[in-house]
């Protein structure tokens, strides 16, 4: 152990000296590391920050939410122009779903409606997202509630004047005013704030919950109809926890097919969406991102890597001398072989941590400019930069250090003089 201590000592001394003597040389050799390693890890980088935030935007979101509507998450066979004649999901076919899906553990209508301006006294929010939602809504997605409560059943089914407001909502029409049992004025008429809901900052899907609010469906169902194509309404579906999901989503199809009167060989005329396909093509898109990343670095890492060799075999030619008297005074061929290796791998750890430190300094200016999205270097990310940096002067380093250790001692002695 103590062997392996010093001469690790010797060569990050013999890689000091090397960057000290050789400043310029050596800077241009590990140049390709250093771009190599900035390259993978910062697409590393960017590709995990985008996926904690996607993350974060869909956790109030359980991957089986199921969404049954007329539009598709993702491409389909089925041409444009025929899915967008389908019809609208309908509040009888809500109810129906409800009652014949014993495996769903909860189900919930909800319309997407224009944005609308919402009044208490002087005060009001242009533009304000409204969510005409039902009861069940509340198990489906997290909702986090910071005072009050959501609606009930029977508030959702008589269509009740009562709202749930946003975080940033409360803050614009009330102020430091608790907005519990106020009355605000939404579609001409008069709500009352019967829920808080806690600030839970921006997502990248659309506007967060602190700029929303929440009706009854009935509510806009009365104030829209049934047949506005403006309108997008949709059921949601969550499935109780030890159901097949596969058989879930056959059941579903299954029962909605008959209650549409579609003939077996007819095409569906309403598509079942999942969190969960739409998460896994996040995941293939997020793959793609990161083989074309490794691609584009390896590249880089290649001319690093060729850098490297030819600062080791340099480092022979000069320490010949060196190489013959450390042999006739003992040295094992395994003692120069390993202090080669070991500063071929310090050399490019040098270059591998300068690729670490730029992606550190890239991920703290794109936060600021990006705002609310957050880039971060992973300490993962960090330990894998350092392991393919060493990896890469450890290949590098074989040849010279192979061709170090061989060299005869009176041979390299008089070489040198």
């Amino acid at each position: 152990m103590l062997i392996f201590l010093r001469v690790l000592g010797e060569s990050f001394n013999f890689a000091i000296n090397a960057l000290k003597n050789n400043l310029l040389r050596t800077f241009l050799s590990l140049l390709g590391v250093t771009i190599g390693i900035f390259s993978i890890i910062g697409v590393l980088a960017a590709v995990d920050s985008l996926k904690n935030e996607i993350s974060g935007s869909l956790s109030s979101l359980d991957n089986s939410t199921t969404i049954v509507m007329r539009f598709n998450f993702g491409p389909t066979e089925i041409p444009r122009w025929k899915w967008q004649q389908f019809p609208d999901v309908t509040y009888d076919e809500y109810q129906f779903l409800k009652r014949n899906l014993p495996d769903a553990k909860a189900v919930t209508f909800t319309q997407n409606v224009p944005a609308e301006t919402i009044k208490y006294q002087d005060a009001s929010s242009l533009g304000v997202n409204v969510q005409a939602v039902g009861s069940e809504y509340y198990d489906i997605e997290a909702i986090n509630i910071e005072e009050g409560r959501f609606f009930n059943e029977s508030e959702a089914s008589s269509g009740s004047l009562v709202v749930v407001i946003g975080s940033e909502i409360a803050e614009n029409l009330f102020g430091s005013i608790n907005p519990i049992g106020k009355q605000v004025r939404l579609y001409g008429r008069k709500f009352t704030v019967i829920g808080l809901l806690k600030k839970e900052g921006s997502s990248m899907f659309g506007p967060s919950k602190d700029s929303q609010v929440f009706i009854p469906v009935n509510v806009t169902r009365r104030i829209y109809g049934e047949n506005n194509r403006n309108i997008f309404p949709q059921i949601l579906l969550k499935p109780k926890a030890d159901v097949d999901n596969a058989e879930f989503l056959a059941v579903l199809e299954q029962r909605l097919r008959s209650f549409r009167g579609i003939k077996p060989g007819e095409v569906s005329t309403f598509f079942v969406n999942q969190l969960k396909g739409f998460t896994d093509m996040i995941d293939n898109i997020t793959g793609t991102l990161n083989v074309i990343g490794l691609v584009i670095s390896g590249f880089s890492l290649l001319v690093g890597g060729f850098g490297i060799a030819n600062i080791m075999f340099v480092s022979v030619k000069e320490r010949t001398n060196l190489i013959g008297i450390q042999k006739s005074l003992g040295a094992k061929n395994k003692f120069i072989l390993f202090q080669f290796l070991f500063e071929a791998i310090i050399l490019a750890i040098i270059g591998g941590a300068a690729g670490l430190f730029f992606v550190w300094i890239a991920t703290i200016i794109a936060s600021n400019f990006t705002g609310d999205f957050d880039f971060v270097l992973s300490f993962g990310n960090i330990i894998l930069g350092t392991t393919v940096s060493a990896l890469i002067g450890l290949i590098s380093g074989i040849i010279p250090a192979i061709s170090a250790s061989r060299l005869d001692p009176v041979e390299a002695i008089r070489t040198g003089m």
